[in-house]
């Protein structure tokens, strides 16, 4: 789903927080280049090495050399015209990551049976180095084809349920510093874009037992979303969700809340 970046706590910064954090003295610049290289080019593939030494305020031959480790280790490619773009390498990593955040295989099979269960996506998601991020996915047949919600990190979370349900978790000041450093897009004429009214939207969740938005985020499609874990660090809370067609969420959100409590309860040993 994109990338967001928030300060919650010092600790909590990840990568994206380059920038607002002091440089670290043994920073290695090798190394840092080389993955700021592979930020260009996924932005913007098809660049050459002249370009990506201007991008990278690099002389044309250090970069040259750069680029080529890269090419070198899959994870760029070059065409027969000297431009580059993303190389099989970065696909391998992220389906390392995927499964690492996704953890064991008893998470994935109590995804599938409530899958199975209500014919809906289901979606995991937590806070991961100071990132709101998807870990696991299960698609269903009944609910919408949504592109962005894949594993890795959400930069929609003021419009998803998945994103309140981790939002309403956190201290108002922290929540705060998240909308501050997040902004609050509007991606549809529903989304909340005032941090009031989100605030708002998050205390009727809680009093409701589910969070929930309905059109918010892309038109014509609900979800809803409930805690699994939510102990005291921040980075171990865990919510559960699934989108849906919203004429479905109009009719039956009591029973969408009961399957998703009775799935998190399933899930919350296999994860705490």
């Amino acid at each position: 789903m994109g990338r967001l970046v928030f300060m919650i706590e010092p600790s909590m910064t990840g990568p994206g927080a380059r920038g607002r954090s002091p440089e670290p003295r043994d920073l290695v610049h090798s190394l840092s280049r080389g993955l700021r290289a592979l930020e260009i080019v996924g932005s913007g593939p098809g660049l050459t090495v002249k370009q990506l030494a201007r991008r990278l305020e690099m002389n044309p031959g250090t970069a040259y050399h750069l680029i080529r480790t890269l090419v070198y280790e899959g994870f760029l490619l070059r065409d027969e015209a000297g431009r580059y773009s993303m190389g099989p390498a970065v696909a391998y990593r992220f389906r390392d990551m995927a499964r690492a955040l996704r953890g064991p295989d008893t998470v994935t099979a109590a995804l599938r049976r409530a899958v199975a269960d209500t014919g809906y996506s289901h979606f995991l998601a937590r806070f991961v180095g100071g990132r709101v991020a998807i870990t696991a996915v299960v698609e269903g047949p009944h609910s919408p084809w949504l592109e962005e919600l894949v594993p890795g990190f959400d930069d929609a979370a003021h419009a998803t349920a998945i994103g309140k349900s981790l939002l309403a978790t956190l201290q108002p000041h922290q929540r705060v510093n998240y909308l501050h450093e997040a902004g609050m897009r509007r991606y549809t004429d529903a989304t909340l874009t005032d941090p009031a009214a989100l605030d708002a939207d998050l205390a009727a969740g809680l009093k409701r037992g589910m969070q929930v938005e309905i059109g918010q985020f892309r038109p014509g499609v609900a979800c809803a979303a409930v805690p699994v874990v939510s102990p005291e660090a921040v980075e171990s809370r865990t919510v559960l969700a699934c989108a849906l067609p919203i004429r479905d969420m109009m009719h039956s959100a009591k029973q969408i809340r009961s399957q998703l409590q009775t799935a998190a309860a399933t899930l919350e040993p296999l994860l705490s």
